[in-house]
């Protein structure tokens, strides 16, 4: 099946620069910000009626979506940081990988609609009954890295909240996402709806994306999802709101209570499943009165994974390669785990809240107190107890998606769904009352 998108709906892979990046950001904002006016007024089932038949159509058009993502990979070359493992496995796509999307964007249609819902009610001693109301936040700027899903996530999350989206994808993803996003503009044209709520700019240019983080009259949020190069340009660029999801350094504690055989189970989950995603455990925190036992555990278990540990810990366990103290802020997004000893809980509270990045951290223990204690005291956007923090998954939460882990704390804070992507408004209803 080929999917022929509109002309309009996204530059072509390969475009040069814009010369006038500012124009090109407010033409898709203001065709965004009339579609989304339509969709923001689209019942239930007609935006799930798009998100179905855009599922539909990403299926019937696996086999060109897969050759778009081999042109895509095959375009990376020599480029040190994009020919890396890690880096290809993120960005490839597979038959499975796109049945999930298709699936994922199902359940996002079987999920309750956000919008309409009415938050809160009271009722004043004057008579004036007012209500909290949830609505869409208008128009969506998202900026990602590698992973092409992203652009079939975001977009079903925002058609099904009544949020129109400006998508812009890396370079790397380029081919890969031109055919997501016509697959979702046909699902829109299905539905009767503005098939500009789902747009891309196209262009590999930091202009656009300097552009969109400036674009006060035309964009109402920006999320970003990439590298510390990426959430650096943003804090220093924006003037629309954002919601940034950062980097995942995220923690695994061995606490000495641990069931050692499910600690280390779970620590190969949350490695190794995918080493490519921001839920990976990338720092493993063994309590001292346990480590002759866990540690050899862990090497004889991971044998595919390179753990770096501290002098201390290569002491007990020789196999370990030399960490440095770089290693304790690294997001490798590889089959790299830096290994830590500490004496108790709370030097493990104390190193895992200097180093994390405030994304998902996790506590493996069978000490409900010690759980407890830990959970309560890492202040990260999720936290876990005895479990893989690669659940750290909008999907996992029963959100049909994601379209991110949001590690600030305003608005928003981790896995951002539907709910997430509203605001509200009041409505007040009176019968002649005046203020006096």
């Amino acid at each position: 099946m080929t999917v022929v998108a509109p002309a309009r709906a996204f530059a072509q892979p390969g475009d040069a620069e814009p010369e006038d990046a500012a124009a090109l950001v407010a033409a898709l904002g203001a065709r965004a910000r009339k579609a989304a006016r339509g969709l923001a007024m689209a019942d239930t089932a007609t935006k799930n009626r798009a998100l179905r038949v855009a599922a539909e159509t990403l299926r019937a058009a696996t086999a060109e979506l897969l050759a778009a993502n081999a042109a895509d990979i095959a375009g990376l070359g020599g480029a040190a940081d994009c020919a890396s493992a890690a880096f290809i496995e993120r960005l490839r796509l597979d038959a499975g990988r796109v049945a999930g999307m298709a699936q994922a964007l199902e359940a996002i249609a079987d999920l309750p609609d956000p919008v309409g819902r009415e938050l809160a009610r009271f009722k004043r001693p004057n008579g004036l009954d007012i209500r909290r109301i949830a609505v869409p936040i208008g128009v969506i700027a998202m900026i990602y890295e590698s992973r092409p899903n992203v652009g079939a996530d975001a977009s079903g999350l925002c058609i099904k909240s009544g949020n129109a989206i400006i998508l812009r994808g890396g370079s790397e993803s380029a081919h890969s996402t031109a055919v997501i996003i016509a697959c979702m503009r046909s699902g829109l044209a299905a539905a009767g709806l503005p098939e500009d709520c789902v747009q891309s700019v196209g262009t590999a240019g930091r202009a656009v994306v300097t552009g969109l983080l400036r674009a006060i009259d035309h964009v109402d949020l920006v999320i970003p999802r990439g590298g510390r190069g990426l959430v650096e340009l943003v804090r220093r660029e924006a003037r629309v709101p954002t919601l940034l999801h950062l980097e995942g350094n995220c923690h695994s504690y061995v606490h000495a209570d641990a069931d050692v055989a499910q600690a280390v189970a779970i620590i190969r989950n949350a490695k190794l499943r995918r080493t490519g995603i921001c839920g990976a455990t990338e720092s493993i925190v063994i309590d001292r009165a346990i480590a002759t036992v866990v540690l050899p555990a862990l090497v004889e278990a991971m044998p595919d994974c390179e753990l770096r540990g501290d002098a201390e810990a290569r002491a007990l366990e020789p196999r370990l390669a030399a960490a440095t103290d770089a290693d304790w802020d690294t997001e490798y997004l590889d089959a790299i785990a830096s290994v830590k000893l500490v004496d108790g809980l709370e030097a493990a509270i104390a190193f895992v809240t200097e180093h994390s990045s405030g994304h998902t951290d996790a506590i493996l223990t069978r000490n409900g107190d010690a759980a407890q204690r830990f959970l309560q005291a890492i202040d990260s956007a999720v936290v876990m107890h005895n479990a893989s923090t690669q659940f750290s998954d909008g999907g996992e939460f029963g959100m049909g998606a994601e379209i991110g882990i949001a590690t600030g704390k305003m608005h928003a804070r981790g896995p951002v769904g539907l709910e997430q992507l509203t605001s509200y408004k009041y409505l007040v209803q009176g019968d002649g009352q005046i203020r006096p």
